[in-house]
């Protein structure tokens, strides 16, 4: 293990707030080894904004991952040419020019449908009834699984997740994700016959006749489905929420003095949905007076950098005016998120906007209890009880 000061947590409490033990870590030992987690935290902005181009030592490679076992190879796990490639194939779906051509308007018409569905009813969880759906219905037609429902990619990326993370091994967590796993390798099946007869702009029409090996392309999709389906739905549930309870920030937001943008913007770098990235150290290093050893696991907090001092004052604050400029929502270097433009686009543009010009007067429950979140590695409320209409 690194030679790294040893910081102690308590799993739970982590789980269910960490920025406050992430605020001391930054303060007095901003390079960590936490045993409850098995790694090196490195928290503050800069060093994670350093190490996280150095591929050379702070590897995506690992080959002996859960991520690689479970899910397959992906770009993700890879470093240099070989990463380059991939995403060379894959990137052109979801580039910021193609989520223009391609996808918002249809972000505006699957938002508009779900909308449709509930806005008579005067109140909802947005977690399942808006954020979930929104984001799942845009990962449908992002990945091509048309066929699926929004619910399955749900439950199938965070059985992913859990499995990914299941450093304890506990086998029924396994099983969900190799569960889960097979199913969307049996939907991929289905809708490959479809697209090589009728290509589309889908990731796996694109991969697919682009000849990338198959099992590239369905860990690819595996990638997609882990990532592409909590981080927007959580920042759609989030956001509303931290608009709910700051009125004079709605405001400035349905005004016109702020963005929308500035809103999606602010609220991850706030509360961030994906707030871990893992690496494991590929060769003896040295940085900041740490001494790495070889396959040691590090996570670069992206939470912890988005709340630092130096680059944001009063970084517990939701301010929708703030320069969120230095923030490390989607990452750094050569493995910044490929999907930031897609998830820019549904949350920032369109499922925020919508709701609120949709249902009037929305406004948190008053007989439900308080929104609670949870994660570290990956944050959200877990409900959002709301009301709209009149009194």
């Amino acid at each position: 293990m690194s030679s790294a000061p040893v910081i102690n947590i308590d799993p739970v409490a982590f789980w269910a707030n960490p920025y406050p033990i992430l605020a001391e870590m930054r303060d007095a030992t901003p390079i960590c080894f936490v045993p409850e987690l098995g790694a090196t935290l490195i928290t503050r902005r800069d060093d994670i904004h350093i190490c996280e181009k150095n591929v050379t030592v702070f590897s995506s490679e690992q080959p002996e991952g859960l991520m690689n076992i479970l899910m397959g190879r992906n770009m993700m796990r890879k470093d240099g040419e070989e990463h380059r490639q991939e995403r060379f194939v894959y990137y052109p779906t979801i580039s910021p020019r193609k989520v223009q051509q391609i996808w918002a308007d249809l972000f505006v018409q699957l938002t508009g449908n779900i909308l449709n569905g509930f806005a008579a009813s005067g109140s909802a969880d947005l977690v399942p009834s808006y954020a979930t759906a929104a984001s799942g219905e845009a990962l449908k037609a992002i990945t091509g699984l048309t066929q699926a429902k929004f619910e399955d990619l749900d439950a199938w990326s965070q059985a992913m997740i859990d499995g990914i993370a299941n450093y304890v091994g506990d086998s029924s967590v396994e099983a969900r994700c190799v569960e889960a796993t097979t199913a969307i390798d049996q939907a991929i099946s289905e809708r490959l016959p479809i697209i090589l007869e009728n290509p589309d702009a889908s990731l796996l029409s694109v991969m697919t006749h682009a000849g990338m090996p198959d099992e590239m392309v369905r860990a690819n999709i595996k990638l997609t489905i882990s990532g592409g389906q909590n981080e927007p739905r959580d920042a759609i549930a989030g956001a509303i929420w931290a608009l709910l309870q700051h009125p004079e920030q709605l405001e400035l937001a349905r005004s016109g003095s702020v963005t929308w943008q500035q809103v999606f913007e602010e609220y991850c770098r706030w509360i961030a949905p994906i707030g871990m990235s893992p690496r494991r150290v590929a060769m003896e290093h040295t940085y900041a007076g740490v001494n790495f050893e070889r396959e040691d696991r590090i996570f670069f907090m992206f939470s912890s950098a988005n709340h630092d001092e130096t680059y944001f004052r009063s970084p517990e604050v939701f301010d929708v005016t703030r320069d969120t400029s230095a923030s490390l929502t989607f990452g750094a270097g050569p493995h910044f998120c490929a999907g930031a433009a897609a998830s820019r686009s549904l949350v920032g543009d369109v499922a925020l906007p919508a709701i609120f010009d949709r249902l009037n007067n929305l406004r948190l429950d008053p007989e439900a209890e308080a929104v609670q979140f949870g994660g570290w590695a990956f944050r959200g409320p877990l409900a959002l009880p709301v009301l709209w209409g009149s009194d």
